[in-house]
Formats: structure tokens, C-alpha cells, sequence
């Protein structure tokens, strides 16, 4: 795979920061990052996972790999991510952790929809603004945010996740034109539904099996557009044909039509 002329070249002090990275559209983005060439810091709750897939990159990829568990729905453990990034030096930041919950906000577990805004919201407002401290001083360097196609229309059943990802697609997407002329990149990831392309029917969630097989995207193909999506300085990227035609229904379709019947479809998984 040859290196994306778009994003800043890989050297042997620089990393690229990978939330998520234990699974995912995160892990994918790694992985395709060290067949680049960049060195990696991957973040992510499970300690062995994380030792698994970077001891898997540098022997493949020739290239650094740092393990960081982290939970990033804990502000302390921010705190501790942050002071980390402060000694090193990143140019690639893939902000991809991310959980949702199903049906109705009054129904769910509090802790869990606070641990739901802490890691979809807030921990990537302050990630972003680390990484951006260190890169727009240099004139180099690449973020991703990623958001979703369901944080373009308000959905009913889906109130916390949609909370958090309208607010990462609209600062995502502020942030690239703010960036204009400064060397420095901003990308919206705005993925619809996204898994591996094969699920044994035993490992299939809730989700899985009331979305249908046509609707998905798979992490290796989100990750690869993505990637070629930051090389070229894009705003927003959908991947996936089926996504990008929901991208677009969800922009030209009034409201009060679109939220009710999107709405009664997550009510399924809740």
C-alpha cells in the first residue's frame, strides 16, 4: 500500500494516535496505518488486545507500537492520555472510541448514557484540541473524527447517541474550514452501518440482525476510504454506496417524515 501523499510523511519520532484501536473501524485504521508506515499509539480499554495487535504491526510493519488501556469515558484516564501525548510527537490523530445505546432515553441506564457523552463527546473535544496544539505549530499534521450518518437527523430511541455525534460531525466539520492554509487537516468520518464482512450467526448482535446485510459497510473498506479521504483534504466522508444514498436522504427529507420512521426502527434494538 503506498503512502497517501495527503497526509504528513511518517518519520521514526512520530506517531499516529488511534482511540478504539482495540477493534473496529479503530483497529482497521491501524493496521493500515503501519502497512503505511506510520508508527502507532493504540487506545483502548483491553490491555491484552491492545499487546496482541501491536506486537502483530511491528513484526509485520517494521514500525513502533505503543499499547495504552485507557477508558476514555473517565475523565482521569484523559487526563493521564493527555499527559502521555505531551513527550510525543503526534502528526496522525484517529479519534474512532465510540458506544450507543438503543430506546428510550428515560429507560436507560444513567451511568452508562453519562459514560456514553464523556466518551463520545467530551473525550474527543479534548483529544482534538492536544493534538491540534502540537500540530498547527509545526504546519503538519491530520485529524479524523469519527461521527455518524446518524448524527444528521434526530432519531427517537437513539437520543444520547445522536446527542453526542451531531456535536462531533458539526466540530469536525467547523474545525476543517478553520484549518484552511494552516497545514493542518480536519476529516469527518460519518459512517452508516459498519462490521465485518462475515459474522458467524452465534456472534451476531441485536444489531446485526435487524439491520440488513446490504445496509453494512465493512471496517476494512471505511478504513480505506477514510484514509484516502484525509489524503485529500475532504471535509466529510460516507463510506459505502448505500451510505452515502442515506447521507443524502437525511439532508433532503423533511424532519417530521424521516425522524419518526428511522425512529420506530431503532425502537427495535432498544
Amino acid at each position: 500500500m503506498a503512502r497517501k501523499p495527503g497526509l504528513p510523511a511518517p518519520t521514526p519520532n512520530s506517531y499516529a494516535l488511534v482511540t478504539g484501536a482495540s477493534q473496529g473501524i479503530g483497529e482497521a485504521m491501524a493496521r493500515d496505518l503501519a502497512v503505511l508506515g506510520y508508527n502507532v499509539i493504540l487506545v483502548a480499554r483491553r490491555r491484552e488486545v491492545l499487546e496482541e495487535i501491536a506486537a502483530q504491526l511491528e513484526s509485520r510493519h517494521s514500525v513502533k507500537t505503543i499499547a495504552y488501556p485507557a477508558d476514555l469515558s473517565d475523565a482521569d484516564d484523559v487526563d493521564k492520555l493527555i499527559e502521555f501525548m505531551a513527550d510525543k510527537e503526534i502528526s496522525i490523530l484517529i479519534n474512532s472510541a465510540g458506544i450507543a445505546s438503543f430506546g428510550a432515553f428515560m429507560e436507560q441506564d444513567w451511568d452508562y448514557e453519562s459514560k456514553q457523552f464523556e466518551l463520545n463527546a467530551r473525550s474527543v473535544h479534548r483529544l482534538t484540541r492536544v493534538a491540534l496544539s502540537q500540530m498547527l505549530p509545526r504546519r503538519s499534521g491530520a485529524v479524523c473524527n469519527v461521527g455518524s450518518a446518524a448524527g444528521n437527523i434526530p432519531i427517537p430511541n437513539n437520543a444520547t447517541y445522536v446527542f453526542t455525534k451531531a456535536g462531533v460531525n458539526a466540530f469536525t466539520e467547523a474545525l476543517h474550514y478553520e484549518l484552511k492554509g494552516t497545514g493542518v487537516t480536519c476529516t469527518l468520518l460519518a459512517p452508516g452501518p459498519v462490521r465485518e464482512a462475515v459474522i458467524a450467526p452465534e456472534d451476531q448482535t441485536i444489531v446485526d440482525k435487524v439491520v440488513p446485510d446490504f445496509f453494512w459497510t465493512t471496517y476494512q473498506s471505511c478504513s480505506a476510504e477514510t484514509l484516502d479521504a484525509m489524503a485529500h483534504n475532504q471535509r466529510r466522508v460516507v463510506p459505502g454506496p448505500l451510505s452515502k444514498a442515506m447521507n443524502t436522504l437525511s439532508q433532503v427529507l423533511p424532519t417530521p417524515l424521516i425522524a419518526p420512521l428511522v425512529g420506530k426502527f431503532y425502537s427495535k434494538m432498544g
